[in-house]
């Protein structure tokens, strides 16, 4: 008996839900993604330089809207995120997917050399760093 009203009701839940979801549009997406890399060499982002654990987030809507979508934390891996590093508006580059968080750095002769790109994990789309 208890079955009976229970499947029903799921299905109205689901079909409400899909429904929500299908109604916020392009627009409503809010997609992040992120990484969590090591820099064992000190790597200069925009004007920062960046050295040890940080976590990359990468965040679509802000890309969409023109907004700095790209933010770098200090990450302790016992409390999290620490505090914002830098933050940029990327420019998407077409990429295989990556088996494993990419990133290119550069060849100079500088005091350390530049983050130029980095592609997260499972990702087609690898996000260039602008220069300054």
């Amino acid at each position: 008996m208890k079955a009976r009203f229970l499947v029903p009701a799921l299905l109205v839940v689901g079909a409400i839900g899909v429904g929500a979801v299908a109604s916020r549009g392009e627009g409503g997406i809010n997609r992040k993604t992120s990484a969590i890399v090591n820099f064992v060499d000190p790597v200069r982002v925009l004007d920062q330089v960046v050295m040890g654990p940080v976590l990359i987030v990468h965040d679509d809507q802000k890309m969409e809207q023109g907004e700095a979508c790209t933010t770098f934390y200090r990450f302790d891996r016992a409390r999290g995120p620490q505090g914002e590093i830098v933050s940029f508006h990327c420019t998407p580059v077409q990429r295989d997917v990556a088996a494993t968080t990419q990133l290119v750095v550069s060849e100079s002769s500088e005091p350390c050399k530049r983050l130029l790109e980095y592609q997260i994990v499972g990702e087609s789309e690898a996000h260039a760093i602008p220069v300054k």
